[in-house]
């Protein structure tokens, strides 16, 4: 008997109405965090992007048993950034003070929203679908709301940095200048560190917190390995989280596989992908002497 073939081209093209707004969310969630992705490198703040990621997973879950056991309807979505807010706010206490390092309170954040994800959603089981999504990102639906919030965020946020960009990437990567200008330095940060905790919060509730981990990080990676300017690195970064949000996505389909992980290969795809150009490009560079 011959092999099973898988869905083909034309039938995800008469299915397009079913997969357009999970597409086109994939796409500017990937986007925007694709851009954002390169300061969370560049600040080497990767294990921010996990903290938050982590936290807002929480809040979904929260969400979900809050209209369960007490009757408090409370849009996922919200409960998602508030968390994801509440963990950015934490990160701005002066870790001095307290005599601990900042990766100690990022340790704190993530292990203790993390355990109590598990918890809560132990406590919910019948969301335990929802749950899974959540934290891997297996949905292969978007609901409406959670689309035009993205949409919307999104757009807001892109706007706002690409009008702020030059006193942005001045105070992020080089604050002893930015300050000798006479720039706001910690506003701009912490502006930074809130477009963070928003677009990962409103996202993880759409793509789930595996995906928008990936797509926070991975694309800056693969520009950094690419060898770009900060400028170029800027649009590498969200063309590739852009590709992995959506391509991630038709994957998926064609291939039969969960969607949130296929989103989080394609984007680890490009890291693969920065590395043979690196690597290239050093091979390249005793000929061209």
């Amino acid at each position: 008997m011959p092999e099973a073939s898988g869905p083909s081209l034309s039938e995800f093209i008469a299915a397009w109405e079913l997969f357009r707004d999970p597409m086109i969310c994939g796409l500017v969630a990937g986007l925007v965090l694709g851009y954002l992705s390169v300061f969370v490198f560049m600040r080497r703040m990767v294990f921010v992007s996990a903290a938050v990621t982590q936290s807002a997973g929480l809040g979904v879950a929260l969400a979900f048993y809050a209209e369960i056991h007490l009757g408090i309807a409370v849009e996922p979505i919200v409960g998602a950034a508030l968390l994801a807010l509440l963990a950015t706010a934490a990160l701005l206490v002066d870790s001095e003070r307290l005599h601990i390092s900042s990766e100690a309170i990022l340790g704190v954040i993530f292990a203790a929203t993390g355990g109590a994800a598990v918890i809560v959603g132990d406590r919910i089981s019948q969301e335990a679908h929802d749950i899974q999504s959540i934290l891997f990102g297996t949905a292969v639906l978007v609901r409406d709301f959670d689309l035009w919030v993205i949409l919307g965020l999104g757009s807001v946020l892109l706007a706002l940095h690409l009008w702020w960009r030059r006193g942005l990437t001045f105070a992020t990567f080089d604050e002893t200048a930015a300050r000798v200008q006479g720039l706001p330095v910690r506003p701009l940060r912490i502006f930074v560190l809130l477009s963070i905790g928003l677009m990962v919060g409103a996202a993880a509730r759409a793509l789930g917190a595996l995906p928008v981990f990936a797509l926070s990080t991975l694309p800056a990676i693969a520009a950094n390995l690419v060898g770009l300017r900060v400028g170029l690195a800027f649009a590498a970064a969200s063309l590739f989280g852009a590709l992995a949000g959506f391509g991630g996505y038709a994957a998926a389909y064609f291939f039969e596989t969960p969607v949130g992980a296929t989103q989080t290969s394609a984007a680890a795809a490009f890291v693969v992908l920065g590395l043979v150009v690196h690597a290239a490009r050093r091979l390249a560079r005793p000929r061209e002497a």
